[in-house]
């Protein structure tokens, strides 16, 4: 039987409940988590506590492997002298996969960097004005950063350029100066859970408002902002 793993989730109302997912189904959420962060125009919510849970699990399974605490069962498709031979290099296989996921956790860490660092003035405000129980898109460590990196801003632009112009003009609003992410841009994306209703904003003046229904498997290239909430709740996946 599959290991079940406990996961902390936020219900409709905000509360914390306790989410129980297989090893398998915590794998497939970093993926999308990963895919989403990868292709949306904005900062997302932080997915750290998946993270931490596949990295803990891994090295779980990499260190019973390492001590051979359960048969090692890989290599079925071979003999019983063969399986016997490559066995010991289990530990080294399960080495390379916890390197991979490492790296993939790295790379996603990276491109939400690369968001901060982009519109870190809008991540701030946005992380200032979040509501009492409404999910962060910093992690801990995000935040650190996006700080740091705004005060360094400040600093670098104050040394370089501000404090050689006239006083009326020594101070600038990053939050007008730094471009907002763009959420009229277009996403492709698959609908893993059927909705009704959806709204979509007219690309004209001419035009007028219309609803649509997406079916759950169906593929489709829209504006980023119209479903911006589904990806959040999880009812389609950018790809």
């Amino acid at each position: 039987m599959a290991e079940e793993l406990d996961l902390m989730g936020q219900d409709s109302d905000g509360g914390s409940e306790e989410v129980v997912l297989t090893p398998a189904e915590l794998i497939e959420r970093l993926e999308q988590a990963w895919m989403n962060e990868k292709f949306a125009p904005e900062l997302l919510e932080s997915k750290c506590e998946i993270v931490e849970c596949v990295m803990e699990q891994l090295e779980h399974m990499l260190s019973t492997v390492t001590k051979h605490e359960i048969p090692v069962n890989i290599w079925i498709s071979a003999s019983h002298e063969q399986s016997k031979n490559m066995s010991s290099l289990a530990p080294h296989f399960f080495r390379r996969a916890t390197d991979r996921s490492r790296e993939e956790n790295l790379r996603r860490a990276r491109k939400g960097d690369l968001k901060i660092e982009k519109f870190f003035p809008h991540v701030l405000e946005k992380e200032k004005t979040r509501r009492e129980g409404e999910s962060s898109s910093l992690s801990p460590e995000e935040f650190a950063f996006a700080k740091e990196y705004m005060a360094n801003t400040e600093t670098y632009l104050k040394n370089v350029a501000l404090k050689h112009m006239p006083p009326n003009l020594q101070k600038v609003d990053l939050l007008r100066s730094v471009p907002k992410p763009d959420l009229d841009s277009y996403v492709f994306l698959r609908v893993k859970e059927r909705q009704e209703n959806i709204l979509v904003e007219p690309e004209t003046d001419e035009q007028r408002d219309y609803v649509i229904d997406l079916e759950e498997g169906s593929q489709h290239l829209i504006r980023y902002k119209t479903i911006a909430p589904l990806v959040a709740s999880g009812a389609v996946q950018l790809i």
